[in-house]
């Protein structure tokens, strides 16, 4: 529990996700998060997160096809969006973006995917248009992974580097109750429209404490340049008081086991040919950065956690930084309209208490 008394509150049961940050388990609807990521694509755990089961073949591939028609519908909104996507900041964007479309006029059975495609194809035109090159219409024919990366204009993706975007939009598919999460449910528990909740989710994850540290995980190993700097820079940054970014988690007291997904597919994408000099690197700076924590504060346990091998799995498929935040939000939309439906289905208005800490009125004695 915090200063203020909140945290590890409960505020809702839910059957998405139960994370055990003392033994380092995300379950996702009654599967361990390794099996799902290394398994399954990110439509199949869309069927699961949206319908509580794992699809049989037809029904993947009627979603998979469902969500690339959604695509194709979220592409011809570009010219509808006004300067949305000319924001500097993607997920600036991303909000701005989806705000122009109105779930009145979206049948309920396709809310969900015209959700879900537009964050994609919003995501992927805003890094085009930042380059000075045009969007790239969606191909029906790809999965969701393979055609952000190819609308996102780094190239066909070819299976390899597809996959690995899978394992990433798998992982980070739902995560208990995070602030993004807390959000979308608190707007749907007014009953708000599911365009509403999911705009204000984008608002919680673009804060740097949630989904907005991928990036300086980057620029803090670029920095680092080497293995054999670690330990050096480690030590000046800790010395003047700094974190290490991709360390430590609020809930997990061990390895976050995202992480650990992460890095398995990243290995993956390396055995098929793909080159990633950062993997080496990154294992080196956690290596370090464990043992030069646990040695000034023994008492806390602070090991990596899914943003430090976010940043170099998004950076071998090919993802420029500035897209990073987005992509975790192209994911965890598949939670968060979830999570929506579960409140709307079970839920009553969230309306927590507060403890008030300021002054009183004086009482004035009447005579």
């Amino acid at each position: 529990m915090d200063a203020n008394g909140l945290e590890g509150v409960v505020v809702a049961a839910t059957a998405l996700s139960d994370v055990d940050g003392e033994r380092g388990r995300l379950v996702i609807r009654g599967h361990d998060v390794e099996q799902l990521a290394l398994q399954h694509d990110f439509e199949a755990v869309c069927a699961l997160l949206w319908n509580g089961a794992l699809p049989d073949a037809a029904e993947h591939a009627a979603l998979r096809g469902a969500l690339a028609a959604a695509r194709v519908r979220a592409f011809a909104r570009l010219p509808t969006l006004g300067d949305a996507l000319g924001a500097g900041d993607a997920m600036d964007a991303l909000r701005a973006a989806l705000a122009h479309l109105r779930a009145d006029d979206i049948a309920p059975a396709l809310l969900k995917l015209e959700i879900t495609a537009a964050l994609a194809v919003f995501a992927a035109a805003w890094s085009r248009l930042r380059d000075g090159a045009p969007p790239l219409a969606p191909d029906p024919a790809l999965g969701h992974a393979a055609d952000l990366l190819r609308m996102a204009g780094v190239g066909a993706a070819d299976a390899a580097r597809a996959r690995a975007l899978d394992a990433y939009l798998v992982t980070a598919s739902d995560h208990g109750m995070n602030a993004s999460t807390f959000t979308a449910r608190v707007v749907a528990s007014t009953h708000a429209d599911a365009v509403s909740a999911v705009v204000a989710a984008i608002g919680a994850l673009k804060g740097p404490l949630h989904g907005g540290a991928p990036g300086p995980v980057l620029a803090m190993l670029d920095a680092i340049g080497s293995p054999e700097r670690a330990r050096e820079w480690i030590a000046g940054q800790l010395a003047a008081g700094q974190r290490i970014m991709g360390m430590g988690h609020r809930v997990y007291r061990v390895r976050d086991p995202r992480a650990a997904v992460l890095e398995r597919a990243i290995e993956q994408l390396q055995a098929a040919g793909a080159r990633s000099h950062r993997l080496a690197l990154a294992r080196a700076v956690e290596a370090v950065a464990v043992s030069s924590l646990h040695e000034r504060r023994p008492e806390r346990r602070l090991a990596a956690n899914v943003e430090f091998y976010t940043a170099v799995i998004l950076d071998a498929v090919g993802l420029p930084q500035a897209l990073f935040s987005a992509t975790f939000a192209v994911a965890r939309v598949a939670g968060w309209l979830a999570h929506i439906d579960e409140q709307l289905a079970h839920g009553r208005l969230i309306r927590p208490a507060s403890r008030y800490v300021g002054p009183m009125p004086e009482v004035v004695e009447v005579a």
